[in-house]
């Protein structure tokens, strides 16, 4: 497993072979010539366990985007880490697991919701091929999570079965109050799924 952008060259996290099925789930370690660091809403680098945006640093960066100043003012902080827009956690070896887009989070019942985190265990479910979750309005919460299902072929499953599933897995707020199963989901043209595109439950429509 490994994490790079174009903008850090792009290998930034590599997983090594003596330790990846002792880290499942995460990305390895910030490779040679590549600082990381994890950062919270006011800049400051977060302590192990904690979550927060991905930042980069050191000579294998991009110095910016050709003759875009604009963006490339906004992709860094003011101290010179380039910003990934991803969020994730090191561990206390100092092994990264990304925990999805910033964009991405959900906020419900003030609590942050990381839609990859609850993706990560729909999917470890038997049934489950694919799962793609975001948040959806609700009166109560402010946002729910709203999962949307691919089963695999000759599977069935409902959505209490998988409720039930998460609920084991995961803090309550962070389970789906909505299921969606489909056969297909939106996706770009390299077959990333666009969640900006996925239909709201007609529950809330």
């Amino acid at each position: 497993n490994g994490f790079g952008m174009t903008e850090t060259g792009p290998t930034a996290f590599l997983s090594d072979e003596a330790n990846a099925l002792r880290k499942i789930g995460s990305v390895g370690k910030a490779q040679v010539l590549v600082e990381a660091r994890i950062a919270g809403p006011d800049g400051r680098a977060l302590p192990p366990g904690q979550t927060g945006e991905i930042q980069f640093f050191g000579p294998g960066l991009t110095p910016g985007y050709w003759q875009r100043p604009e963006e490339t003012a906004a992709l860094f902080t003011p101290d010179g880490w380039l910003k990934s827009g991803d969020l994730g956690r090191f561990d206390d070896e100092g092994y990264c697991y990304v925990a999805g887009r910033i964009k991405e989070m959900y906020i419900s019942g003030g609590e942050n919701v990381y839609p990859a985190e609850v993706e990560n265990v729909l999917s470890l479910h038997p049934t489950v091929q694919e799962a793609a979750v975001a948040g959806v309005p609700d009166e109560k919460w402010g946002e729910v999570g709203c999962a949307h299902i691919i089963l695999r072929q000759g599977q069935s499953a409902d959505a209490k079965t998988l409720s039930d599933w998460c609920r084991e897995r995961l803090a309550a707020y962070k389970v789906p109050r909505h299921f969606r199963f489909t056969d297909d989901l939106p996706r770009t043209a390299a077959g990333k799924v666009q969640k900006h595109l996925l239909p709201v439950p007609e529950a809330l429509t």
